[in-house]
């Protein structure tokens, strides 16, 4: 494989008042929220359209587990099954299975601290 990641998909983090915190985000540095947080549209090297995610979930989320860390990083990837299956294959923990949807499939894989962290193989295009 050439390429694992290919950048950050999104950055997730439990909040006690995840509305409070996507105001204060909008409010004092411009962000431009939604139920979901703020996405950041920008450009790969050959001038496709790309997106980062930012959002704050509730504090009492268990979508983070089996990590007990309170944010959890998504890394945009190409080919997400051969990557699951090469990491499978040097012994990285796999956490469930990869699910797909209109704007891509996701992965999920435990760092050696046991953080989880998302793979996503993007449809940046379903977004426009």
């Amino acid at each position: 494989m050439k390429n694992r990641v290919t950048g950050i998909g999104g950055i997730f983090f439990k909040s006690e008042d995840p509305k409070a915190s996507k105001e204060w985000y909008k409010t004092h540095l411009g962000f431009n929220t939604d139920n979901y947080g703020s996405t950041f549209w920008w450009k790969d090297k050959q001038g496709n359209d790309c997106s980062t995610q930012w959002s704050a979930f509730e504090s009492k989320t268990d979508y983070f587990e089996p990590s007990k860390k309170d944010f959890m990083f998504n890394y945009r990837v190409e080919n997400l099954v051969e990557l699951l299956q090469e990491l499978k294959k040097e012994g990285v923990t796999i956490v469930g299975e990869m699910q797909e949807f209109e704007y891509g499939k996701f992965g999920w894989i435990l760092d050696n601290e046991g953080n989880k962290i998302e793979l996503w193989e993007p449809v940046d295009k379903a977004f426009l």
